[in-house]
């Protein structure tokens, strides 16, 4: 009786192992996808930006003994499933505004993955920025099922805010890597400019631009309201301390300050508004200096002199901007605005680095890692 049961077994393994072994059944289920964590890829219209690239690719579960190739297509008619499942309202992106330069791959035998293919957008400064616009791209392959459910990846274009996030500078502070100086130096005529938001003034002194001793922006001083701007030069400090003159906490305050050496006519503003002037006889303005001791921003004298809170478009130019034009654009200017030496947007959300996106090559380096916050600015309906 037990000899019959081994033989049972025995044969009943034998089936089993054979099944597993069978290679026709190794693309069983095996499909093909786009890679991706997500059906979307939402993409924010920035102000200045025109182009945009982006990439898709195609995976399957398992390896598979042959090629495989797929197709690319852009599919209008998946707008309306796009509306329908996102209960959205979105338009297709006009044909002017992408191509999809190649749109066939092939997951070669024993990969997984294909390679990446570029889906281009371009002039992308001319849509409505109060539109969405979908565009649908779908997949599809004679070697092999498509898994319906990722077949196509939607591309989301969207108007952005024009500031959408911001670096916390608080406890830390940034220096110039300065491989151009000369645009921010001699300079007989300037502005410096900064978007700011400040949780606390518990320090004497804040600052915010410039280089100790020499042309600096920051707040308070001993004996000078802690939250009053004031800017520190080789030929002494103003304005004179007045507590009508404080700025607020947990607010977006943009601050400017223009200099012309010809008549001497310094101008602090606040919010496009002009809130202090003097005359000061400095001569031509050198900022295009480096280290702790030349051009900071976030620090003078001492670490300990940070900004506590966000910051966002600092600028330097080398003209006098008009309080119309100071006023007018607090939240974004063309990085090729004539008269613009330096500007860092603070949107790079990398670690250490900010970008100098004028195109003179001196970016900025955090002292320690970056911290970045999400905003919308301008606030809606602002």
């Amino acid at each position: 009786m037990e000899m019959k049961h081994y033989i049972l077994y025995a044969a009943l393994f034998l089936m089993i192992f054979s099944f597993g072994c069978d290679g026709s059944d190794d693309d069983f289920d095996n499909k093909v996808y786009v890679s991706s964590s997500s059906k979307t890829s939402e993409l924010l219209v920035k102000a200045g930006v025109n182009d945009v690239e982006k990439s898709i690719q195609a995976a399957i579960a398992k390896p598979s003994m042959q090629d495989i190739i797929v197709n690319y297509n852009i599919d209008p008619a998946l707008v309306a499933t796009y509306n329908l499942a996102y209960y959205d309202n979105a338009e297709m992106l006009p044909a002017e505004n992408y191509s999809l330069p190649e749109n066939t791959v092939s997951i070669t035998a024993g990969n997984v993955l294909s390679k990446e293919i570029k889906v281009l957008f371009k002039d992308l400064s001319q849509l409505d920025r109060e539109i969405v616009y979908v565009l649908p791209v779908s997949m599809d392959s004679q070697d092999i099922e498509v898994l319906e459910s990722a077949r196509t990846l939607y591309y989301v274009i969207k108007g952005a805010a024009l500031i959408n996030v911001v670096a916390d500078i608080e406890e830390n502070y940034l220096t110039v890597n300065w491989t151009n100086p000369d645009v921010c130096n001699n300079l007989s005529q300037l502005t410096m400019e900064a978007l700011v938001r400040i949780s606390n003034f518990d320090r004497m002194i804040s600052t915010v631009m410039g280089i100790e001793g020499q042309f600096l922006i920051r707040l308070g001083d001993a004996g000078f309201p802690s939250n009053q701007i004031q800017v520190a030069t080789s030929n002494g400090n103003f304005p004179d301390g007045d507590s009508n003159k404080g700025l607020p906490t947990n607010e977006w305050v943009h601050i400017a300050l223009t200099y012309d050496s010809a008549t001497g006519e310094m101008i602090v503003y606040v919010n496009g508004s002009k809130q202090s002037e003097t005359t000061k006889s400095l001569g031509d303005v050198n900022l295009g200096q480096g280290g702790t001791s030349g051009f900071c921003i976030g620090r003078s004298w001492a670490d300990e002199r940070y900004l506590a809170g966000e910051i966002s478009e600092c600028r330097i130019w080398n003209v006098v901007r008009s309080k119309e034009d100071i006023a007018a654009n607090p939240y974004y200017v063309d990085p090729a605005s004539e008269g613009l030496v330096a500007y860092w947007k603070f949107d790079d959300e990398s670690a250490l680095s900010v970008q100098d996106h004028t195109g003179n090559g001196n970016n900025a380096v955090a002292n320690s890692t970056l911290r970045w916050t999400p905003v919308t600015l301008p606030a809606p309906g602002e």
